[in-house]
């Protein structure tokens, strides 16, 4: 039983000449289970060695004494249907259970568990089994999977105190087979015993005896409460109603003999939740809450290692002790309703599901606008903050202004306080708008890196900012440098990531000498534009440094040598200028070229 020490210690005081009824150390000697009723006992060390030496069994390992065994009980039952079944065993939580489930019928034979658990407590949980923890913990390593089982199959269920700090402990099954078949999911037929298993009954029930047997001439009950057997004066009917716990005896007399059978039956208290208190918070999306801060409300001074505390979405979860809420509660963002039910670990049928409380979220203000912004120069203004408020909401600028947005004319930073108000509870939420002031982009000069099939081209500017650039219609990039450009006429684009503007400028990437040297060595003895092929109607002319036109060419011209009218010109620089038909059909000059080179004799 699931009880602080001195508790503890009262019931087996109530109940030590009917232990052995209630625990059996021995697998032969197992006690026979056929009803969905928690089973209470305590363990204390081990009769034989059920598993011959062995150094493990499933999960089980040898533990204190040297052996698998320490302090034992062992428990048979028989399905009489079939579906999902499961099982808490619930004890106190500073002690340390394990369990093994064995497929069997036959204690010499019982073969390698169906289900094991040999974890430490080192979690300090109230609950080991099969199935889902009744506390909502759905990570608890203590739990093993549910069992599907059928009828006619007889199973051997093995308990063990590890380290023998023991109150004893609880057994309730569980599972859909319940649900479908609650007064025939096992099978009745192994109890032997007039009376039936051990009981165990929730404080206020009535407890109905039955010792019923044909040819009866006279029954006699019989209640031992710690002091041995005493008379109960009255009874001697087929059945006997009792109220008190204790260990209770029947005797009776048939014309061929007298029938003696012993039941312990056990009363435990049933809980009275604690008035739990509303909860009203300010919620953020994928906010928590822990379920287990309310723990010390529903309890109410109730000892936490007699009972224990759940949280369910309904009543009617609640009432059956199903689907219980994770700790750590995802709410919704709106007022949730939570139902508590408060559960006897020695007896999980005495509960009391009186209390719900409500949840109350009172919503954060969210915050939709942008924490960076950037007013454009030719704009000269920007409305900041929050353009389709909430009614709901009070707003406060660092300017001393109290509206949703304001407009602003300069650079800096803007801070605004949101204020939701309701029920007492102030929700707030701040931000910090910076604003910065977008320059139009434009551009001063464009370095070609040319004469290759493949050519390099930087866009420069002279304005403070960031800017993208792209070319020939490309993605933008933040860098303005683009390689492996072919010859020819292309479209370069810079522009203001923040809709601030963007300009365009064609330019015409070819290729030609800066240094030409025509004395007759054969090398660089013409200068010429490489990719002139590639523009429409190209066409080149040379100047001196007084702008007197000295050369004309186009694409099928081989180059210039030097000389004007068959003389030789001197050493010196000369400018030149290319011009193309765009794609409008006009004479355009190419711009951002170098458009001098130098002579050298």
């Amino acid at each position: 039983m699931i009880k602080p020490f001195a508790k503890t210690l009262l019931l087996l005081l109530l109940f030590w000449q009917t232990a052995q009824a209630q625990v059996a150390q021995d697998c032969i000697n197992a006690v026979p289970i056929c009803s969905n009723t928690p089973i209470n006992g305590g363990t204390n060390g081990f009769g034989i060695d059920d598993f011959n030496g062995a150094a493990s069994s499933g999960c089980l390992e040898q533990t204190t004494t040297g052996v698998i065994e320490s302090n034992s009980a062992w428990y048979r039952f028989r399905t009489a249907e079939s579906g999902q079944l499961g099982f808490n065993i619930g004890h106190n939580s500073n002690e340390d259970w394990d369990f093994a489930l064995y497929r069997a019928s036959d204690c010499s034979d019982l073969g390698e568990p169906i289900r094991c658990n040999f974890f430490d407590n080192s979690e300090n949980t109230s609950f080991i089994g099969v199935g889902e923890d009744p506390t909502g913990d759905e990570d608890s390593v203590h739990y093993e999977d549910w069992l599907q089982v059928e009828a006619g199959e007889d199973y051997y269920l093995f308990i063990n105190n590890f380290s023998n700090i023991n109150s004893g402990f609880s057994i309730q099954f569980t599972g859909n087979i319940w649900a479908n078949y609650p007064n025939s999911a096992l099978d009745c037929s192994i109890v032997s015993n007039l009376l039936g298993p051990p009981i165990a009954a929730c404080e206020g029930d009535s407890v109905v005896l039955d010792a019923s047997t044909s040819g009866a001439m006279n029954y006699e009950w019989y209640m031992d409460s710690g002091s041995g057997y005493q008379l109960i004066a009255g009874a001697n009917g087929a059945t006997h109603t009792v109220q008190n716990s204790g260990q209770y005896r029947v005797v009776v007399d048939t014309s061929a003999e007298s029938i003696v059978s012993d039941v312990q039956v056990g009363f435990n208290d049933v809980p009275i939740t604690g008035t739990v208190l509303d909860e009203t918070f300010c919620y953020e999306a994928d906010m928590t809450f822990d379920l287990n801060s309310k723990n010390y409300e529903a309890l109410g001074g109730m000892n936490q290692d007699d009972f224990v505390v759940s949280y369910h979405n309904s009543q009617t979860d609640a009432e059956a002790g199903i689907n219980p809420l994770e700790k750590h509660y995802i709410l919704t963002g709106v007022s949730d309703t939570i139902y508590v039910r408060t559960t006897s670990l020695a007896n999980p049928d005495c509960y009391d599901a009186s209390q719900s409380f409500a949840l109350n979220a009172i919503e954060a203000p969210v915050l939709s606008f942008d924490e960076k912004v950037v007013i454009c120069e030719a704009v000269g203004s920007l409305e900041i903050g929050e353009t389709q408020p909430n009614a709901n909401y009070s707003y406060q600028w660092g300017t001393g202004e109290q509206t949703p947005s304001i407009m602003v004319l300069e650079a800096g930073e803007y801070k605004v306080t949101v204020t939701n108000q309701s029920n007492g509870i102030v929700c707030e939420a701040s931000r910090t708008v910076s604003v910065e002031i977008s320059t139009m982009p434009q551009i001063s000069s464009i370095d070609i890196d040319d004469m290759s099939a493949n050519n390099t081209v930087t866009i420069n500017t002279e304005n403070n900012g960031a800017y993208e650039f792209s070319i020939d219609g490309g993605e933008y990039q933040s860098s303005n440098v683009f390689e492996g450009v072919p010859p020819g006429v292309h479209a370069v684009r810079m522009r203001d990531p923040y809709g601030c503007g963007e300009v365009e400028e064609d330019i015409v990437v070819v290729g030609y000498l800066a240094i030409f040297s025509p004395n007759g060595d054969v090398l660089n003895e013409t200068w010429q534009i490489e990719g002139l092929s590639t523009l429409n109607s190209p066409i080149v002319t040379i100047y001196d440094r007084y702008g007197k036109l000295i050369k004309q060419m186009n694409e099928f011209d081989t180059g210039w040598d030097g000389s004007f009218q068959g003389k030789p010109l001197p050493s010196t620089d000369y400018w030149f200028k290319l011009s193309y038909v765009d794609d409008d059909g006009n004479r355009t000059y190419a711009k951002y070229l170098q458009s001098h080179f130098s002579l050298r004799r």
